[in-house]
């Protein structure tokens, strides 16, 4: 199809001769020829070549030591807290602080008499200090733990192994006291610590972790229970430690269960879990 042309043979809006296609004219928007197909002017050609260039993406923010408290609020509260109690047992008139320890001792008799309050109080002290193994594995192993399944579900894993661990080594001891094969000054035995809860979230975390670190992770610290049990110097409490790392390993399934509704479901392999089809309706 050919366009209209004026007396002088040129078509209308052109001037001396054949204008670009898609160049602005002086006056106005771009010239486009009559009769011919659409042809593309400076802005779209301009779109794809805009588009086709990296967008910079967003600028990571860094990591403030705020965020810590806000993303573990229970290890984060907690490990305050056993400071707190460590400065206090440290500093304070000693009297005092045996009495609080013996006050707070899940041995036998206070199990029977208050097991509640113990259980709990018990678990405000750090046995050894600050640098203790056990109150550095805290640091680690607690917030780690947290960022996975959450704050109430770590406090009851936590809490949950302490009390199990606790209860499964003093209720030996008040039988076989009745026995006659202990003395009865074992059921006024000092116990106190969070070694059994750090223990079990030991082995609860091992669940939640990639292959190459949940078995090394685990072959450690079992090496480390078991010949601190060979040695046979508090066989009690080593007993105890074991306990709770099993304790920790049982709860696998429970903690991936946790982890799948904290996280949500698990993307769909194949083209369906492409980032491009990612909220498409499946056929």
């Amino acid at each position: 199809m050919r366009g209209e042309r004026t007396p002088g043979g040129r078509a209308p809006g052109m001037a001396g001769g054949r204008a670009p296609a898609g160049r602005t004219g002086a006056d106005g928007p771009p010239v486009v020829l009559p009769g011919i197909p659409r042809q593309r002017t400076g802005r779209e050609v301009a779109a794809p070549v805009a588009a086709a260039e990296p967008r910079p993406g967003p600028s990571r923010a860094r990591p403030r030591p705020w965020r810590l408290l806000l993303d573990t609020p229970f290890s984060a509260g907690y490990a305050l807290l056993l400071v707190a109690t460590s400065l206090f047992a440290e500093h304070a008139d000693p009297t005092l602080v045996s009495q609080l320890l013996q006050g707070s001792s899940t041995d036998v008799v206070h199990l029977a008499q208050a097991p509640l309050l113990v259980l709990i109080a018990s678990a405000l002290w750090v046995a050894g200090g600050l640098t203790s193994g056990y109150a550095l594995a805290f640091l680690v192993v607690l917030p780690t733990l947290e960022r996975r399944i959450g704050g109430l579900r770590t406090a009851a894993v936590f809490f949950g192994g302490h009390a199990l661990a606790t209860l499964a080594t003093e209720v030996p001891v008040a039988f076989t006291v009745a026995a006659g094969g202990l003395p009865e000054s074992s059921l006024h035995r000092l116990d106190y610590g969070i070694s059994f809860g750090v223990m079990t979230c030991t082995g609860a975390l091992a669940g939640v972790l990639p292959a190459w670190l949940r078995w090394p992770l685990l072959g450690g610290v079992g090496w480390l229970a078991g010949t601190a049990l060979l040695a046979y110097a508090d066989p009690m409490t080593d007993w105890g430690h074991l306990l709770s790392l099993t304790l920790g390993v049982t709860s696998w399934p429970l903690l991936r269960r946790w982890r799948a509704v904290r996280t949500g479901p698990t993307p769909l392999l194949g083209d369906l879990g492409h980032p491009a089809l990612r909220g498409a309706g499946t056929i």
